[in-house]
């Protein structure tokens, strides 16, 4: 099994690379064109490379600036859809002995866990909306989006699983990491400038 999810790891970890060298270099004309393009059903395109890269930089955009947002701003404090409480109360009723801090991609991915999964995810189809996109979570919670550590899932598995991160406190370790290095940095430059 772990070679299974290595190889996915590393094709997702190669797109998220190749999507972002590729996404700072949109223009504007070429994001809008990019929207269109994701916005139109995914049957039209069959496996268009094109349209998984415009994917993948979605995702890995995704990723980075909620990565960044739990680095910056308490967890606790985060609101990440309209409905978090719904889907914290049902992600937590359906799946409450899940262990968050750290997943096991087979609670996601395994068929066991797609027939649990499914009608949690489904009863939030017309609630949050695009629930079903490809998005990037994080296995372990303390650590940042690499190959190792990133799986694909749902977007409403998304939230529900990081609503309850930062409900239940996981995230404060990326949160308190970022601003022990502020800290730092704030102190070595008081430092620099003291001396000078």
């Amino acid at each position: 099994m772990a070679g299974q999810r290595s190889q996915g790891g590393s094709e997702v970890t190669g797109s998220m690379a190749a999507a972002g060298a590729r996404l700072g270099a949109l223009g504007a004309g070429e994001a809008v064109a990019a929207a269109h393009v994701l916005s139109s059903p995914a049957e039209a395109y069959g496996n268009d490379p094109n349209i998984e890269m415009i994917w993948a930089m979605k995702a890995y955009q995704h990723a980075e600036v909620y990565f960044n947002l739990i680095s910056s701003v308490d967890p606790k404090f985060l609101k990440l859809t309209k409905v978090d409480d719904q889907i914290y109360a049902g992600f937590r009723k359906t799946f409450g002995d899940l262990k968050i801090d750290v997943l096991d991609p087979e609670e996601l991915k395994s068929e066991p866990a797609k027939v649990k999964w499914r009608p949690f995810c489904m009863q939030f189809d017309g609630v949050v909306e695009d629930f079903n996109y490809g998005t990037l979570l994080r296995l372990d919670c303390a650590k940042d989006y690499t190959e190792e550590n990133t799986i694909f899932v749902t977007r409403i598995q998304f939230f529900a699983i990081e609503t309850a991160r930062n409900r239940e406190g996981y995230n404060n370790v990326v949160y308190s990491q970022a601003m022990e290095i502020k800290s730092v940095a704030a102190e070595r430059g008081l430092a620099l400038h003291g001396d000078g």
